[in-house]
């Protein structure tokens, strides 16, 4: 006898979810326990009532699927849903459980399930953190950033970010709300925003040129770069080659 798979939608489309319920219906050994039309509420009953399986619905308002993995406390195993191809290479190459493209059919579905299955027969895990990575890697330009402090979920559009520092594992996200911690490398957030508007001018900052109030000679061949917000960041000679380029002076 199949081990009962309590499970989660978080779905956004409510035909979407209508028509995963009904498909569920024809597998008595899947028990629903909750559903969910935004990745907020989503995740926190994730966290908390910690599901075997998740259908995952990827492009959704506010929180995409992918920012939900991110904020997870508690990963169950996850069938990606989407009406988007482009996201295949992202979740389903890195073996999660299966990724269904809208529209699908009562067997492809099926097979999903099933798949499910076979993973906690052989004790195979979903690499979460090998999907996290690998969308890490892929060039995509970043328009917020999802922070998870405590039980705190903050989103936070990248205009809204006056500079970022390096902070061991994590970067520090300066705002004029606040600062955020994120479990990042300056890399990676360098990479992802926007070269026009953020420009790495130091191994451990990234500044937001809109926010630079002027570039001051600090002592012999050392600059510093004094923020509208008040703050100061250095800049190494790398980093003052790159404002030059990118403020084109």
């Amino acid at each position: 006898m199949k081990k009962t798979l309590r499970t989660i939608i978080v779905e956004d489309e409510e035909l979407a979810r209508n028509l995963l319920k009904e498909y569920l219906k024809e597998i008595p050994s899947v028990q629903i326990i909750g559903e969910f039309a935004d990745g907020f509420s989503g995740a926190k009953a994730i966290n908390e009532m910690k599901p075997d399986l998740l259908f995952l619905d990827i492009q959704m308002p506010k929180l995409t699927g992918f920012e939900l993995l991110e904020i997870l406390d508690y990963k169950p195993k996850i069938i990606f849903t989407t009406a988007f191809d482009q996201f295949a290479i992202k979740a389903f190459e890195m073996n999660a459980v299966d990724y269904l493209l809208k529209p699908y059919s009562r067997e492809r579905f099926r097979n999903a399930v099933d798949k499910v299955y076979e993973q906690m027969k052989t004790g195979q895990e979903i690499p979460i953190a090998e999907i996290t990575k690998h969308i890490d890697r892929s060039g995509e330009k970043l328009e917020r950033v999802v922070v998870k402090s405590g039980k705190k979920i903050s989103v936070i559009a990248t205009r809204e970010i006056d500079y970022l520092e390096a902070q061991d594992d994590y970067v520090m996200l300066y705002c004029s709300s606040g600062k955020y911690l994120k479990q990042k490398t300056m890399n990676y957030f360098e990479t992802h925003l926007d070269p026009k508007q953020f420009i790495r001018v130091h191994r451990s900052y990234i500044v937001n040129v809109d926010q630079i109030n002027r570039l001051e000679l600090y002592e012999k061949d050392t600059y510093r770069i004094h923020l509208k917000n008040g703050s100061t960041v250095p800049v190494s000679k790398t980093g003052l080659k790159r404002l030059k380029s990118g403020l084109d002076f």
